[in-house]
Formats: structure tokens, sequence, C-alpha cells
């Protein structure tokens, strides 16, 4: 016991060591947005039509002003995935429904035309590898919450049927932030207090009932788009990559290493999406009293001060938003024009 405490004691203190060196060697200007061919989509609470909700903003290389892509006074659009293929966006968004505030899974093309309903009640979506079918958990609750890991389940809807499908492990309890392995194969998700786990991240058989601890504590995996790399956040200040091996008998992580850190204690960063070619890694990043006395991470609690980052592997950063409305959960847009 006292050797097991030793060895957990010694690698605290290391990552403590780490953690201040990588903040005190990249600056933020050391990366040259110029650089960068961004396309990213993402969440920013601002006014709309004269009153202030949730929109889905589209930010790039190629256009100084942000686009509105939503443009809905009356809905709270939030937490963007676009499709492998760059022509959808799926989301989430809180509405009323009669007098009864609910969250439901839509989708969208790229441009905002076009908007489809999936489910209510349902939260968490992200694309097949093929753009076809979108996956989706439904709320814990028949009441509202912003409580991101408030779900139960997981199914999957087809575009082109409007079938819904449910996942063959019906014992899928306290996921959110799931996202599909680029082969098909697995769902990657973290757990919340569920499925006898207390807070770490998993890897799901899409079309089975495996289960297995990637060992990754913390949470908001992502993905490359060749499944050789996962970024995720073991807490809310520091963002984490490791090589990742869907292709062993037991999925795993190797070669886990610090990429952005801050040593200030009122600082998050998190929500972090890899670009298509997997050089560039978008987050969100502010202050954390930013939430208003909430969490600011989740999807639909304010996030005041908080602006789109994007940083390269070699932990060298720069802010794409300036304005700081609560931009958060950035979702790169998959297309040549958009990243190397």
């Amino acid at each position: 016991m006292t050797m097991r405490w030793y060895g957990a004691l010694t690698l605290a203190l290391g990552l403590f060591a780490v953690t201040d060196a990588v903040c005190e060697s990249r600056p933020q200007d050391q990366l040259k947005l110029e650089e960068i061919p961004f396309k990213i989509v993402y969440e920013t609470y601002r006014k709309t039509n004269g009153r202030e909700n949730w929109e889905l903003y589209l930010v790039s290389a190629d256009s100084p002003n942000p686009t509105n892509l939503t443009g809905t006074a009356d809905v709270d659009e939030m937490y963007p995935k676009v499709s492998p293929d760059g022509s959808k966006i799926c989301f989430a968004a809180d509405e009323l429904v009669g007098s009864k505030k609910i969250r439901s899974i839509y989708y969208m093309n790229m441009d905002g035309s076009g908007r489809v309903k999936v489910a209510e009640n349902a939260r968490q979506p992200c694309w097949s590898p093929d753009s076809k079918i979108i996956a989706y958990s439904k709320g814990e609750f028949d009441r509202y919450t912003t409580t991101d890991y408030a779900t139960k389940g997981l199914f999957l809807y087809n575009i082109q049927t409007a079938e819904h499908k449910d996942h063959p492990n019906k014992k899928l309890f306290h996921l959110y932030n799931i996202c599909w392995s680029p082969d098909g194969k697995w769902f990657i998700a973290t757990v919340h207090g569920g499925m006898g786990y207390k807070h770490t991240n998993l890897a799901v058989e899409a079309a089975g009932t495996k289960v297995f601890d990637l060992g990754l504590k913390g949470c908001r995996p992502d993905v490359t788009a060749d499944g050789k790399k996962i970024v995720w956040c073991p807490d809310e200040k520091v963002l984490w990559v490791g090589d990742l091996d869907l292709t062993s008998s037991r999925p795993r992580v190797a070669n886990q290493r610090v990429l952005f850190a801050q040593s200030g204690p009122d600082i998050f960063q998190q929500q972090a999406d890899w670009s298509p070619h997997g050089q560039f890694i978008a987050f969100g990043r502010g202050p954390k009293e930013g939430g208003l006395g909430r969490y600011p991470v989740a999807p639909g609690n304010p996030a005041k001060g908080w602006d789109i980052c994007v940083g390269s592997l070699t932990g060298k950063w720069v802010q794409v938003t300036t304005d700081g409305n609560h931009n958060k959960e950035p979702d790169w847009v998959p297309i040549p024009s958009a990243g190397r």
C-alpha cells in the first residue's frame, strides 16, 4: 500500500511539473492565424433579431466576419457536428414544445437550409463515417437539463430512410461527447457515473456489446480522421493527446502526453476537435467565471469571455474568434480548404 501511494504521488508531481513547463514555453503568439486554412462551426450566444440566444456560426480563413447559419430567435442551437463529407451539420436544439422546454436533435445542410428533426428529448449526436447515420442518446429525464451526461441508451438514425435503430448494447448509460471511429467499428465516448464507471473514456463496439475502458480519465475525446490519434481533457485546464490503437483485440492509447495546459486556476480549455488531416486542433477557451455560476463547458450553459482557438501539435496556439460571445463547441468542416 505504501509503495502504491508513493508511486501515485510521484506521478502526480510529475504531471504538475510537465504542465507548468508547457504553460511557460508556449505563449499564444507563437502560432500565426494566417498559417491556418481553417473553417469551423461553433455555438455562440448573441443577439439575433433583437433577442439574445444560442446560434451556430461559421468562421473561416476566407472571411473576416463569422456567418450565422441558423438565425432563429426562438430556438437555441448548439453542439454542432459536421458530417464527414462536409455537406451537413447535426446539432442539439433547445426549444418549446407546447409549454415544455426540451432538447432535440436536428440536422441541416451546411448552409443552414433543409432542417430536419431527428428526435425529441435527445442529445449528444455524431455522424457515421459515411455521413448517412446520426448516432444520439436519449435524455435521462423527461424534465429539461443542461447536464451533458444525463443520457440513456444509444440510437442510430438513418437520414435516408428516417428509421431509428437501437444500439445492440441496452446497458449504455451516462455516455456523452460521443464520436464514431473512421473505420465505423467503434464509438469513443466519455462516461460519468454510469455502467459501473466513475469518470473515464470508453471504446464501445458499434455493432456489438463489448465495452473497453481506455484508461483516460476526464472527458471530451475526439479521434483523427485516420483513427490513429486521440485528444481528450483530463480536467478543464489541460488537453492531452495519445496514439490510439483500435486494431488490437483490446483498444488502447499509448504515448499519452500533454499538449496544451494552463497554470492559471481560472482559465478553462475544453471541447477539442481535430482538423481534417490531423495537423491542428480547435478548442474552446475562457474564464471559469464565464459560466455565471454554472458549468461553462456544458452545451447551452453561459460561457462569457470564451473564444475559439486553434493549436498545432507543437503546442502553439492562437485565437480564431475574439469577441468573447460564449464561443465554444468547435467542429472543423472536413473539406480540402478547411485544413491540412
